[in-house]
């Protein structure tokens, strides 16, 4: 099941964690210091690609009588409204702009190209999602709400839908989101779903208004007799920039190695223990330039959550402090390839479609689902006691989590094997 103890799973002391949260914390005060002009020119320069690039869509969509100009307007616009999406609204929203103190590019005055009102957006994110991350009972991005993706989550007929799920939830991303926040906007303020005439509920209606008008009967009808063809291409890209958010953000919460916690881990949690928490509930993707820019830099998914606040361009040089600290910590640094990491994220989407009692693994060493309970059984333990040396007797090293998987999983390759090679043997003589 989920994590109950984070510093028995990490196996480290609780000076460990403390002295990691500090060594971060002095991470993010050396990058806020040295903010200036060259992140400044870099969130303008995002800016004037992305207008820029949606300006000539626009074009190449109300001028072109031919196939190929719209084909490439909206591949185009798909582009563009991808950078507004991920590294304009989403890292805006968050403040990571905010000291510039430019009234334009504010977290309190940026409203993004989506469906849901931006404060819809902070509170259900920025504020749940952010402080209470892959906490089951606290995170309702956990899954979306209707995906189970931790054992920890009873199994239900309903689940055995997920597959169906999982893909109409890629192709209406933006509505799912839109839809999701206005209700923990409306659980916030304590405001029944019953009350159509409620603030939220007209925040969401005008929002979406906004958008339908401007997507689907504005720029359409500045096409004159190529109405058809431009509804056409802004519902295409439209669709593609919703498939590719869905994609970014299952590969940085949901493949093997992004971890989930339970409500009793929450009690007490320390400031180095949120750290860890974020650190060891993510995962990265590689990306190269254009990549990280459509993805908003959240191929630096870990860096993101454990500094949410702090610029996108500056997540590389973060990511490799972060991981020398892993490396100090004995810390799993979890990252792979862009489609590595969604086959595992779509994995356990199947995988846990079905009951538990049909799956191999069990809930306490499944991949998808660890816990501090992973290690009972292995040669970690010994009647009942753990017989984990925090340092390496031979280096003096210190060893964590990441040395303490590897040797978990070496007991259990071992404990396999000599099963198979006991089957597999002929008889001896007297045995029965």
């Amino acid at each position: 099941m989920a994590i109950t103890d984070i510093q028995a799973f990490a196996h480290l002391t609780k000076a460990d964690i403390e002295s990691f949260g500090r060594e971060l914390d002095k991470v993010r005060t050396d990058i806020a210091r040295s903010l200036g002009q060259r992140d400044a020119d870099y969130i303008r320069r995002v800016i004037k690609v992305h207008r820029s690039l949606e300006a000539a869509a626009r074009l190449l969509l109300c001028a072109s009588r031919h196939r190929a100009p719209r084909i490439v307007g909206t591949v185009m616009l798909a582009v563009a409204k991808s950078i507004e999406m991920m590294e304009l609204g989403h890292n805006i929203s968050h403040g990571q702009w905010d000291w510039m103190n430019d009234p334009e590019i504010h977290s309190t005055s940026w409203e993004w190209d989506f469906l849901g009102p931006s404060a819809h957006w902070k509170r259900s994110h920025n504020y749940v999602h952010h402080t209470y991350t892959n906490v089951y009972g606290m995170d309702e991005d956990l899954g979306f709400v209707v995906l189970r993706m931790t054992r920890d989550e009873p199994w239900r007929p309903i689940h055995l839908l997920q597959p169906l799920t999982n893909l109409l939830i890629a192709a209406s991303f933006e509505l799912a989101i839109a839809v999701h926040d206005l209700a923990v906007e409306r659980q916030h303020l304590g405001i029944p779903r019953a009350r159509l005439g409620s603030k939220p509920n007209i925040e969401f209606a005008q929002k979406v208004a906004r958008q339908v008008g401007k997507d689907f009967l504005l720029f359409p009808a500045l096409s004159g007799r190529g109405f058809r063809h431009t509804l056409a291409a802004n519902t295409v890209a439209l669709l593609l920039r919703n498939i590719w958010s869905y994609l970014v953000i299952m590969c940085g919460h949901f493949p093997d190695g992004a971890e989930k916690f339970t409500t009793e881990h929450m009690e007490g949690e320390t400031r180095g223990e949120w750290y860890l928490r974020q650190l060891l509930g993510t995962a990265n993707f590689h990306a190269g330039p254009v990549l990280a820019l459509l993805s908003g830099n959240l191929c630096y998914q870990i860096e993101h959550h454990l500094f949410p606040d702090l610029p996108s361009n500056r997540y590389p040089e973060i990511a490799e402090r972060v991981r020398t600290l892993c490396d100090k910590y004995d810390l799993p640094y979890t990252t792979g390839s862009l489609l590595g990491q969604f086959w595992l994220a779509h994995r356990t989407v199947w995988k846990l479609a079905v009951p538990d009692r049909l799956l191999r693994r069990t809930c306490d060493d499944a991949t998808e689902t660890r816990s501090e309970r992973t290690f009972v059984g292995t040669s970690l333990a010994s009647g009942g006691r753990s017989i984990w040396q925090a340092s390496d007797p031979l280096t003096g090293a210190r060893r964590g989590l990441r040395t303490a998987l590897a040797v978990a999983d070496s007991s259990r390759r071992r404990a396999k094997n000599g099963r198979s090679r006991w089957f597999g043997r002929a008889p001896i003589a007297g045995e029965r």
